[in-house]
């Protein structure tokens, strides 16, 4: 060793002996010069003095040679290396003389076998993962009420997440043979949570709403079906529900703790649908509801939209807001078309969920 290692000072290199990490120092003609410990007792002490590919089990250097760019320049490299059944990360530095000059490159050999079969285990699982919350994703979007006719009722919407995942949702059902249930929901936060959540109000509303006339017995009833899931207090929705009677014309609803109030569109009128409740959770025993309702005439239409459209957020911090929304509602052309480019020109990266539903009375 003492013919290689002459010129390198020993109390450099006499922390790095006790390392658990292969180390080696190789010179310009690619000769071990140095190795640790652990390097020789794992591969020998013969390996001083061997060219540091031959101690690879190569008859030639690597076609990458990092060492060779850390000696001619000190510049630290880095690259992935498989010897026998193991991989290892290499790491070159430069070792100094006293004078400055550039006398070995030091290579640092970390075992990341078990570090790249643990990555590939986690891409696997996400993988699968992906591959669920693509189904749920593609599941939740079939549950969506097909766009057409519902007992005198045209619906038309749009519907866009954030995430693979959305907590808003609608749902347009006939009751029975005069009445059509409408609601539109916002779960609090988003992704799988929040998906499962709107699945749960789906099927609520449709079995509980069935043959059941009483708007304000059918939140009750919801209510009350929430409350059985015994969830955290973290996990709520708001819904603002409605019934439309095809005979009478009459639209009854309620909102329990929606804050995008829909909007009546008529002839030559703009209406906000006020309505005040509770959201559906937990921190609340019992609730009741005001039920509000309004007579309406052929070609007037309801806008159902949740909070993603009016807190859209531009470059400057500023929200969409319902002034805008109205603005847009009130301009020539199609409705959902104008609201999906405003929003889009608005803000340009999206960072909520939004669901905007449109029913016009035929």
């Amino acid at each position: 060793m003492e013919k290689y290692t002459s010129n390198i000072n020993a109390d450099k290199l006499g922390i790095i002996d006790g390392m658990i990490d292969w180390v080696r120092v190789v010179d310009r003609n690619n000769v071990v010069l140095y190795a640790n410990k652990k390097m020789k007792e794992d591969l020998g002490e013969e390996i001083i003095g061997k060219k540091c590919y031959e101690v690879l089990c190569r008859n030639n250097r690597c076609e990458y040679c990092i060492s060779s760019s850390t000696l001619k320049d000190g510049s630290i490299m880095r690259k992935q290396y498989s010897f026998g059944n193991r991989t290892y990360m290499i790491v070159s530095s430069p070792l100094f003389s006293d004078d400055g000059k550039i006398e070995g490159s030091v290579e640092v050999f970390r075992d990341i076998t078990n570090e790249l079969l643990l990555a590939e285990q986690i891409k696997e699982k996400n993988k699968k993962l992906n591959d669920d919350i693509n189904f749920a994703k593609n599941m939740q979007k079939r549950m969506l009420p097909p766009k057409g006719m519902y007992n005198g009722v045209s619906i038309d919407y749009l519907y866009e997440s954030s995430e693979s995942l959305s907590g808003d949702f609608f749902d347009v059902f006939e009751i029975d043979e005069n009445n059509t249930g409408i609601y539109i929901c916002d779960v609090v936060g988003h992704g799988v949570t929040a998906s499962l959540l709107t699945i749960f109000v789906r099927q609520s509303l449709r079995t509980i709403a069935k043959g059941n006339m009483s708007i304000n017995k059918i939140m009750k009833e919801l209510h009350k079906t929430f409350l059985a899931l015994n969830l955290d207090y973290d996990k709520y929705f708001s819904v603002f529900f409605g019934v439309f009677n095809k005979a009478s014309y009459e639209f009854k609803y309620v909102n329990a703790g929606h804050n995008s109030v829909p909007i009546l569109i008529g002839n030559k009128n703009i209406t906000m649908l006020k309505s005040k409740g509770y959201p559906i959770a937990n921190i609340f025993d019992n609730v009741s509801y005001d039920v509000s309702k309004i007579s309406l005439r052929v070609g007037d239409k309801l806008l159902f939209y949740t909070d993603g459209i009016t807190e859209a957020t531009n470059n400057e911090g500023m929200q969409f807001g319902v002034e805008n929304l109205i603005r847009t509602i009130k301009s020539d052309g199609n409705i959902l078309k104008k609201i999906k480019l405003s929003i889009d020109n608005f803000s340009t990266v999206q960072k909520d969920d939004y669901a905007v539903l449109l029913a016009e009375i035929l």
